[in-house]
């Protein structure tokens, strides 16, 4: 669509035009959806006939968009709240979506445990939380080597349900363009029952008993999480006898995707203007992030990250330097935009002490406000006695409650959590309440890609969040 608010000359905007504090954003020079193409692309998929790579692009680009660009607008809102402490954002869902589970119960689970995890935020921190999905569209994953070989036999690497198969046979693992189609459909199919949902009151804080699993009561922390339910609906009911009528406002609540911005052709072919708004949108989602194997500052990923009006998330490992993160913010938003960018800091346990401060000193130096998030689960991935791979909670816990303390030490501020998690119960993670081993991995491992929290471990940490964060707050840290 184009753009019919501003002429082309007209390239300074401000994010809000209301507050002379905000300043003036520009939009950037020499950007196209497609000038990704004359960089060196990490991560893509080779796709043998490229007349039907074409057609399903050009079909792609003419479906519905996903998401809105006021949706975007007001979610980089929100994260620039979040990183002035008054909202916490709470990021969470598969490490990847497979088009067999775009199910009712999946997604509905999928969604109940996030909204209990922000129920404990909320009543924990004392914050709104600011709730997006890791889903909706995570169809597609990097992988560390464009084959994989198994007993002599050679073929490309399984990147995900967006571009080809998991079954390891030559017909599964070519590359299929009809697979981006089926993306979108599925996509959006989930993103229309979470708003039917969350639209018809299914969020609706009078009745949060309403998100309970069917194993919740059997969980170690039943008993306390009920405790806050309760606490919740006493106080909900006090406010309402005050006022004389019901809160209706506490129905329904926002919610946004996200997805790493991988498969890049994708991702252009959902990028358009919109009228009455300047510059350029990625429709697909909400928040798209990069991660680091597609960091590369002369790389297409951030070429094609750059130009976009969405916020951004950037995934920071134990390789990330100062110099890196500074080349990457001068890129991505060379404005300092409230709300543009979302560091996710992955170091894992034995990292992150080390290897956090220096960047913080980094974005402190040259005075930038970006919203700091923890993502404990992608630097503690290790392989089980069994040769599987899985994630120790007491390591994830460990990494996400000295981020707290590296941060607070330093006059920052972690403003969000970014988690692998499920509504399904799964025994991907070991340990928690229950103290699942290495043998109950066999019991119920469902994940093709990474291991993920299942609903009580993802309850706990919520948990644990708060009273890591109180415990700062006494200590005077908060």
């Amino acid at each position: 669509m184009c753009n019919d608010a501003f002429s082309n000359t007209d390239r300074t905007r401000f994010v809000n035009s209301n507050d002379p504090q905000v300043a003036p954003v520009t939009e950037p020079k020499d950007w196209q959806p497609d000038s990704w193409q004359s960089k060196p692309a990490a991560q893509q998929a080779t796709y043998p006939d490229q007349d039907a790579l074409g057609a399903a692009l050009e079909h792609l680009k003419n479906l519905p968009p996903l998401v809105t660009s006021w949706e975007v607008n007001s979610l980089r809102e929100l994260l620039a709240d979040c990183a002035q402490g008054r909202r916490f954002l709470l990021q969470g869902g598969d490490c990847a979506e497979t088009f067999a589970e775009c199910r009712s119960d999946v997604i509905s689970n999928r969604l109940k445990v996030l909204l209990q995890m922000s129920l404990v935020l909320i009543h924990g921190l004392e914050l709104p939380v600011v709730r997006v999905g890791r889903f909706a569209g995570q169809y597609a994953k990097p992988r560390s080597a464009d084959d994989e070989t198994r007993d002599g036999v050679t073929l490309p690497s399984f990147r995900g349900d967006l571009v080809n198969g998991a079954e390891f046979t030559p017909e599964a693992r070519i590359p299929d363009p009809q697979r981006l189609l089926k993306g979108h459909a599925r996509s959006a199919m989930t993103m229309n029952f979470v708003r039917g949902l969350i639209d018809g009151g299914f969020a609706d804080l009078h009745h949060p008993e309403y998100w309970d699993l069917a194993w919740v009561h059997h969980s170690p922390r039943a008993s306390e999480y009920h405790s806050m339910v309760e606490s919740v609906a006493s106080s909900l009911k006090f406010i309402e006898t005050l006022a004389g009528r019901q809160v209706g406002a506490l129905k329904r609540v926002d919610f946004f995707t996200s997805h790493e911005a991988l498969h890049l052709h994708s991702e252009q072919a959902q990028t358009r203007q919109v009228p009455r708004q300047w510059g350029w949108f990625d429709l697909s989602t909400h928040l798209p992030w990069i991660g680091m194997r597609t960091a590369a500052v002369d790389g297409a990923h951030v070429e094609f990250c750059r130009g976009i009006r969405n916020p951004i998330g950037i995934k920071l490992g134990p390789a990330m330097t100062q110099e890196w993160l500074t080349e990457l913010l001068d890129i991505i938003d060379p404005n300092n935009e409230p709300g543009r960018i979302v560091l996710i800091h992955r170091m894992g346990a034995d990292n992150v002490e080390s290897g956090l401060p220096p960047l913080i000193e980094c974005v402190q130096r040259m005075q930038r406000q970006p919203l700091w998030v923890c993502d404990p689960m992608h630097g503690n991935t290790e392989s089980a006695s069994s040769g599987v791979k899985t994630r120790r909670f007491g390591n994830i816990t460990r990494e996400l409650e000295t981020a707290f303390d590296v941060h607070a030490g330093m006059g920052s501020r972690l403003g969000g959590v970014h988690l692998e998690l499920t509504g399904e119960n799964v025994t991907e993670c070991t340990g928690g309440a229950r103290d699942l081993t290495d043998d109950d991995l066999r019991r119920a491992y469902k994940s093709t890609v990474d291991p993920r929290l299942n609903y009580e471990q993802s309850l706990e940490m919520a948990m644990l969040i708060v009273k890591k964060k109180a415990s700062q707050g006494r200590a005077g840290l908060g």
